[in-house]
C-alpha cells in the first residue's frame, strides 16, 4: 500500500499467543495515531488478523510464526516448551532479521514489541511490553524469570501494563526488586473506553446472564469451548458465547440447538465492550489482557485458567485472594460453581492519580 505520509512510522508487533497480546496493543496504536505517528503492524496468525480488522487502513507485515501450541495434558506444557526452545530460538533470529529489513524498507523510527523477543533493533528505539517481569514455571521459575529479564534488558525500555505498588492486578508477576531493568509502569492497558457508571447502580439493562469468552492457543481453546458448550446444554440462563476465532464463516460455528445460547466467532472492540456491560457474569481464562479489560469495565467474573499455564493459575488464585473473583480448574468446573461469584466484589475501578501513562517521548527525537 503506497504511502506519501511524512509521519514517523512505529512498528507495533504483538505475540500470537491467543488474542490478548493483540488486544492490549489496540490502545497503544490509538495513542500513536492520536499523537501523529503512523503505526505499522507486524505479526502472524489470528493476532495479526484481529489488528488488521480493527485497523484496516494500516500497513502490515507478516513475521515468522513461533507456532506455539499447548498440549492436551496441561502438565506437559512446560516440557514441550523446553523441547521447542531450540526451534523457537531459530525463529527469533529470523524474526530479528525480518524486522530489520522492514526498518530499512519503511524507514521505521521506533519499535513496540509485545512479548516478541526478536522484534527489536540497535538502529531505532525499541520498547518491550510485558506484565511478566517474573515468569512462573513451577520449580524452574527462577531460571525462566532470569532469562526473561535478560531478554527485557536487550530493549531500551520495558512498559509494564500494571499499577505500580500494592494495588496492582498482576502481583509478583509484574513487580521485582531488581534495579537493573528500565521498567516503566504505564497502568493497565485496555482496548475499552473508560466506563464511570459501574461504581453506581448499572444504567444498562442486562441482556445476558452469562458471557463466555473463549481464548488462547490450540488445542486448549477447543477443549475449553467443548467443556463450556457441554455445560450449557441444559442451562436456563441466557448465554452469549464468543469463541475467540477470527473468522466470518458461519460453518465454523459448533452446533448447539439451545434457544438460550447465542454463539459468535469473535467480536470487535465496540461490540464486545457493549456485550460485557450487558452481561451479569463473564466466564473467561484468567489471561492478563482479559483481566485488564474486565477491570476497565468493572465486570463480575469467574475464571478458568488454561491447564498447565502457571501464570493464569497464579492470577486466578491472586484475584480470588483479593476477593475479586472465584475460579475453578477446567477439569473440575461445574455450572453450580458459578454461584460463588455472588460472594465476590467483582472488579472495581481503582482511583488513578494519572491516566494510562503511555509516553511516546522515546520516539519523538527520531529524524
Amino acid at each position: 500500500m503506497p504511502n506519501s505520509s511524512n509521519k514517523r512510522k512505529i512498528l507495533v508487533a504483538p505475540l500470537n499467543w491467543g488474542l490478548g497480546h493483540a488486544t492490549r496493543c489496540i490502545p497503544i496504536i490509538n495513542v500513536l495515531i492520536h499523537e501523529g505517528f503512523e503505526p505499522v503492524l507486524a505479526g502472524d496468525g489470528d493476532s495479526l488478523k484481529l489488528l488488521k480488522k480493527e485497523f484496516h487502513d494500516l500497513m502490515s507485515y507478516e513475521l515468522p510464526s513461533y507456532a506455539i501450541q499447548y498440549t492436551k495434558n496441561g502438565k506437559n506444557l512446560k516440557y514441550k516448551l523446553l523441547f521447542d526452545a531450540l526451534r523457537i530460538n531459530k525463529i527469533i533470529k529470523k524474526e530479528y532479521q525480518t524486522v530489520n529489513e522492514i526498518i530499512r524498507k519503511e524507514n521505521i523510527k521506533g519499535i513496540i514489541s509485545d512479548n516478541r523477543f526478536g522484534v527489536r533493533s540497535n538502529q531505532v528505539p525499541s520498547v518491550y511490553i510485558t506484565h511478566q517481569v517474573n515468569v512462573l514455571s513451577g520449580a524452574t521459575s527462577f531460571i525462566t524469570s532470569k532469562y526473561h529479564q535478560y531478554i527485557i534488558s536487550k530493549f531500551d525500555i520495558c512498559w509494564v501494563p500494571d499499577y505500580k505498588g500494592k494495588n496492582n492486578l498482576a502481583g509478583k508477576l509484574s513487580h521485582t526488586n531488581t534495579s537493573e531493568l528500565n521498567l516503566k509502569y504505564i497502568n493497565p492497558l485496555s482496548r475499552f473506553d473508560e466506563v464511570f457508571f459501574c461504581k453506581e447502580k448499572p444504567l444498562v439493562t442486562k441482556k445476558y446472564d452469562i458471557l463466555a469468552i473463549i481464548s488462547g492457543p490450540e488445542p486448549q481453546r477447543s477443549l475449553f469451548e467443548e467443556k463450556l458448550l457441554d455445560a450449557f446444554k441444559t442451562t436456563s440462563k441466557k448465554v452469549l458465547f464468543v469463541r475467540g476465532i477470527v473468522s466470518d464463516k458461519e460453518k465454523e460455528k459448533p452446533k448447539l440447538n439451545h434457544k438460550n445460547v447465542k454463539i459468535v466467532n469473535y467480536m470487535l472492540q465496540e461490540e464486545l465492550q457493549k456485550s460485557i456491560i450487558e452481561s451479569e457474569l463473564i466466564i473467561a481464562r484468567s489471561g492478563y489482557s482479559t483481566i485488564m479489560d474486565l477491570e476497565k469495565l468493572c465486570a463480575k467474573a469467574f475464571f478458568i485458567p488454561t491447564p498447565g499455564q502457571y501464570e493464569q493459575e497464579y492470577l486466578a488464585k491472586y484475584l480470588q485472594e483479593k476477593n475479586i473473583a472465584p475460579w475453578s480448574s477446567q477439569n473440575n468446573f461445574k455450572m453450580n460453581d458459578l454461584k460463588k461469584h455472588l460472594d465476590y466484589t467483582g472488579f472495581k475501578q481503582i482511583k488513578r492519580l494519572k491516566k494510562d501513562q503511555v509516553s511516546l517521548d522515546i520516539f519523538r527525537n527520531q529524524v
